[in-house]
């Protein structure tokens, strides 16, 4: 694995199809992403199963990353957002998870591949057109034309305004991806010099003291990014759902 792309290489696991007659297989990002699912399941179960009133860790961690995601919320949609806190909760645990179930040595990032991020945003701009048409009908349309707009400058900003609504998945599946893709990469240049270095004669210790640091100071730094990426991909979820219920 000298080239630093080949971690987002998808590769099948075995050669057997999972239905057979069709190409449908278990691949390396599948089998991470679903390893994913049953574990968030799971921690999230064991996290609220005893419900006491002085929470243990786990359960006042699962506690306070919920209020995280229901200040959130309701600082951007607002009341009428109520409903949706679980579901923004579950796609926000769910990135935060995969981030970090990335920077384990050997495991697969699924969120540095464009198609999953790109399914999720997908997922919130359809879902951001169907509670806007099922809450306000045609008038989710005015969504276009800002009231107290000058009449001449509508043709202008109208046209803006579409391009940059439907942009919105692009923009948002891309964000994430090519951040974690950019963080990964580096951890893998930065762990090949300290190979590299390593398998040198003489100074080979002290010439991987460097890049070993630099290393080190990436990965906690991935870690941050990996944590925040998901923090931006809920909180832009959050303000694409408000323009869907509250019309601004």
């Amino acid at each position: 694995m000298a080239n630093p792309l080949e971690q987002f290489v998808v590769k099948p696991l075995s050669e057997t199809p999972i239905i057979p007659g069709t190409e449908i297989m278990m691949t390396n990002q599948s089998i991470w992403m679903f390893g994913v699912t049953v574990f968030l399941g799971l921690f999230l179960a064991f996290g609220v199963r005893k419900k006491a009133l002085v929470p243990g860790r786990l359960q006042a961690f699962v506690e306070m990353t919920y209020g995280l995601v229901e200040s959130l919320s309701k600082d951007i949609i607002g009341p009428k957002g109520k409903k949706m806190i679980p579901t923004i909760f579950a796609l926000y645990m769910f990135i935060t998870t995969l981030n970090l179930a990335g920077m384990i040595p050997g495991s697969y990032t699924a969120t540095s591949q464009i198609i999953t991020t790109a399914i999720m945003a997908l997922t919130v701009f359809f879902s951001v057109i169907i509670i806007g048409l099922m809450k306000h009908g045609f008038k989710f349309f005015g969504l276009f034309a800002p009231a107290g707009v000058p009449l001449p400058l509508l043709f202008i900003l109208i046209p803006l305004e579409i391009v940059s609504f439907f942009i919105r998945p692009f923009t948002h599946a891309v964000r994430l991806a090519a951040n974690m893709m950019a963080g990964h990469i580096a951890l893998k240049v930065f762990a090949t010099f300290v190979v590299g270095f390593m398998a040198m004669e003489g100074a080979a210790t002290f010439g991987a003291i460097l890049p070993f640091a630099g290393l080190f100071g990436i990965t906690i730094l991935e870690v941050v990014v990996a944590l925040l990426q998901a923090y931006i991909f809920t909180l832009l979820t959050c303000v694409y759902l408000s323009d869907a219920v509250n019309l601004h």
